[in-house]
């Protein structure tokens, strides 16, 4: 008997040797991450939405969009001003011409004039030429407002789409801290249960140091508290990393960003009867505002076959190094420069390109296509709309059903733990039951923020497929 506790208090103080180093550790850890935890400044779920609002490069991309399209609109618009063009041109060239008939080279055309004369003078002349033309395209059929109403209805789809945009960055930013929430309530979990196999495996060590107990059980408390130390640092490893992905959606990544837990584990949401429509949500919205566009250019698109009317207006100056008068040649720039005549035209005009008919058809119909495609995406976002509404409801009944059995579950471990460790410390159980009873303490726990958590989730997946935010916001604190 006296061999046998000699040989457990040498096992007993081996293994206090071999794990002073992991109770250092432990402290650090315990004591450690709180002190860092209360320097850095918690935030509120309101914050973090205006950051993400105001910082968000992708939403800031949505926003340049709408000024782009803005711009678009004012630039369709000039269709409707008058066309002036004016040029002032001084040329060196000769002036023999011939009767007859040319086609433009390309749409330009070089157009000597001067007398029919038997041969060729290749003395060159300076002249110059001044003109003012006004071309007002005054009635087009309605062409120009359907191009307006089209760039109109790309501003309101590019309005859509950013609001759409930021109500699914709104619900994935309180999304990503109701998790970061429910992870750094994992780490306080597991410092807990660290906490209580550090004092677990003291007493187990003390226990037996003085013989009262195998040297087994020491092993095993050993074997716990590496254990609870393994799931800390996991905790630790996922709230770290949630915490970056919350930053990350805020516009600016940082490490320290440490969140308010405000209302979310003092109270659970208050459900009500009432439906809920999706019909509200942004996402529909945007894919109506799609269609709205195809439709818009499917008439631009029919009109612009249509005709248009024009106002013509020029008036224009020449001068010659050559007069008007007795055809004599000068070759100096002034005489070139200067003007000899003046006209001027008045006129009303009319332009089709009736060739272009078939094209337009054609066009026409591609863009009926687009419309019922975007009718038959429609269609698809208000059943995925609907079947994420009834199943958020369901969620969440199903969720507060799980958070009012937590508590039950977190009472009864704690009864149970504290029997085992009474039990043991009596000598009247083994290690392993209690062993157990500190899984099953530590699972409850866990399950108890966790199910928290979940029910303000679910809410959350509820106010997300109804497209309305104040659903989850009017039920926390500010």
């Amino acid at each position: 008997m006296n061999q046998s506790s000699f040989k457990n208090t040498i096992s007993g103080k081996r293994h206090s040797k071999a794990f002073s180093l992991l109770n250092s550790l432990a402290f650090f850890l315990l004591f450690l991450s709180p002190v860092y935890k209360a320097a850095a400044q918690k935030v509120k779920l309101q914050e973090i939405l205006e950051k993400g609002k105001q910082n968000y490069p992708f939403l800031k991309a949505k926003q340049a969009e709408i000024h782009n399209t803005e711009s678009r609109i004012r630039s369709v618009k000039t269709d409707y001003l008058p066309s002036l063009v004016v040029q002032d041109q001084y040329t060196f060239a000769t002036s023999n011409s011939v009767t007859g008939a040319f086609w433009p080279n390309e749409g330009s055309a070089i157009s000597p004039s001067g007398g029919i004369r038997p041969e060729n003078i290749y003395t060159g002349t300076f002249g110059s030429f001044t003109t003012a033309l006004v071309d007002w395209r005054f009635f087009n059929f309605g062409k120009v407002k359907a191009n307006v109403k089209s760039a109109k209805a790309e501003l309101s789809r590019n309005q859509a789409d950013y609001e759409n945009e930021l109500f699914q960055h709104q619900v994935r930013i309180a999304d990503a801290y109701l998790v970061l929430l429910i992870n750094q309530k994992l780490v306080e979990a597991q410092r807990q249960n660290l906490e209580r196999a550090l004092v677990f495996k003291r007493v187990t060590d003390a226990a037996v140091s003085s013989g009262m107990r195998p040297g087994v059980d020491s092993s095993l408390s050993a074997a716990e508290y590496a254990k609870a130390q393994l799931l800390l640092l996991e905790s630790q490893r996922s709230e770290k990393a949630q915490r970056l992905r919350l930053s990350e959606l805020t516009g600016a990544l940082q490490d320290s960003i440490e969140v308010d837990s405000m209302g979310f584990y003092s109270q659970l949401p208050v459900t009500h009867d009432q439906t809920d429509s999706f019909l509200r949500n942004p996402a529909l919205r945007f894919s109506q505002a799609q269609i709205d566009v195809s439709l818009a250019r499917s008439l631009a698109v029919r009109k612009s076959y249509l005709p248009s009317v024009s106002l013509l207006a020029a008036g224009w100056g020449r001068g010659s190094g050559i007069s008007n008068k007795d055809d004599s040649y000068r070759t100096d720039f002034a005489s070139g420069v200067h003007y000899q005549v003046f006209n001027y035209l008045f006129g009303i005009s009319t332009r089709w390109n009736l060739t272009n008919i078939a094209k337009v058809r054609n066009d026409y119909k591609s863009e009926q296509f687009q419309v019922e495609r975007f009718k038959e995406l429609y269609e698809t976002q208000k059943l995925q709309l609907d079947r994420q509404l009834r199943e958020a409801n369901m969620q969440l009944q199903l969720s507060l059903e799980q958070a009012r059995l937590t508590p039950v579950q977190l009472g009864a471990a704690q009864r149970a733990y504290n029997q085992a460790e009474a039990r043991y410390q009596s000598g009247l159980t083994d290690l392993f039951t209690l062993a157990q009873s500190v899984n099953a303490l530590n699972r409850a726990e866990i399950d108890k923020f966790v199910t928290n958590g979940n029910v303000w989730r679910a809410l959350l997946m509820k106010a997300a497929a109804a497209g309305d935010m104040s659903l989850f916001l009017n039920q926390i604190g500010n």
